[in-house]
């Protein structure tokens, strides 16, 4: 049976409202970034220590727990942020001690290109020279150094969110509509249990490639192995662009130190296969089977959340799309996206 002319046009008309709902939604999170960039971290980080708050809340008295929890939390995010500085710090530092080198170097290379008729070295030697990365990678420091200001309105915020947990489920059981609160308990437990696991493979991941990276770096020669090892590590919790920045620099040290393509290439090539087994090869099969999520959804979220957010979009990009898909699939009329964009789909029932 044919859909009438006004059933036809009644869902062309919801499909654009819902299209502009989107876009007013998306330009809110845009312009309003500096209240939801650091209130959805929040909102995860809550959801990674909850166990831990509530295994304490058990033991000892709630103020007690809270801060022991809030501690362990600083700790942890302190450690991260200090790896990162440790490592940026240290290539920025290095790069700026033998900047006259590096130039002379990359003017070489630009003299050589254009003696053999690649008239394209001319506008690198003026727009891609060190100084440029020089000033590149001082950009870098300066927005991470800049995290913290970041960093303390998240922990105001877990803070206040960690002392209303028991009281925002008190809430939801006790809603008049009944299955409406039962859904989003569900969910949220369910979701909080699933980003729990994603960064639990996320973190062996990384300590797999940092580690990789570092050996590789060390065996080859390549200065600052160390520090490419971490950088490699804390970038791999940013899908896909986080590796790309990972095998981009050390490949450009390469070029200055050994002054051979064969190293180069060499380095280069070591430097993509370890992404490629660790990243798309061990990762995909092993948080694939835990989250379910599609590829193509993981690289769309990461791009999308970052023109939104920034570094801070990228990082937390996944999380919220494995959000999202957790609450669709509790209730009936959204349970076809999720079951769109998952990455698996969940085993039909057998027929009677």
């Amino acid at each position: 049976m044919r859909d009438s002319p006004g059933m036809t046009n009644s869902r062309g008309l919801l499909a654009m409202v819902g299209v502009c709902t989107v876009i007013l939604v998306a330009a809110a999170l845009y312009l309003a970034r500096s209240v939801f960039a650091p209130m959805t971290f929040a909102l995860f980080v809550i959801a990674m220590v909850w166990p831990l708050q509530k295994a304490m809340q058990a033991r000892l008295p709630k103020l007690v727990a809270l801060a022991i929890t809030i501690v362990a939390t600083i700790v942890i995010i302190t450690a991260v942020a200090s790896m990162i500085a440790w490592g940026f710090g240290r290539v920025g530092r290095y790069m700026a001690s033998d900047a006259a080198r590096f130039q002379l170097l990359f003017n070489q290379y630009a003299s050589w290109l254009e003696e053999r008729g690649i008239a394209v070295a001319g506008l690198w030697a003026e727009h891609f020279n060190m100084t440029w990365l020089l000033r590149l990678a001082q950009q870098i420091t300066a927005r991470v150094n800049n995290t913290l200001s970041f960093s303390i309105v998240v922990l105001i915020y877990v803070l206040l969110g960690l002392l209303e947990v028991d009281t925002a489920a008190s809430k939801l059981r006790e809603m008049r509509n009944a299955a409406v609160g039962k859904s989003l308990l569900a969910g949220s437990a369910e979701t909080a249990a699933k980003l729990r696991r994603y960064m639990l493979v996320r973190s062996l991941m990384s300590i797999m490639t940092g580690i990789l990276v570092w050996a590789f770096a060390y065996l080859t020669g390549l200065p600052l192995a160390a520090e490419w090892g971490v950088i490699a590590f804390v970038l791999n919790y940013i899908p896909f662009l986080g590796p790309f920045v990972a095998t981009l620099f050390p490949t450009l040290f390469a070029i200055a130190q050994f002054q051979s393509w064969q190293m180069t290439l060499m380095v280069f090539a070591g430097l993509n296969l370890i992404q490629f087994v660790v990243g798309s090869y061990l990762e995909p099969r092993i948080a694939g089977r835990v989250l379910s999520i599609s590829p193509f959804i993981v690289l769309l979220a990461v791009l999308f959340w970052t023109f939104l957010w920034g570094i801070a979009g990228a990082f937390i990009g996944v999380p919220i799309v494995i959000a999202v898909l957790t609450i669709c699939r509790q209730y009936p009329s959204s349970q076809w996206l999720a079951d769109l964009l998952g990455g698996e789909r969940r085993n039909a029932p057998a027929a009677s």
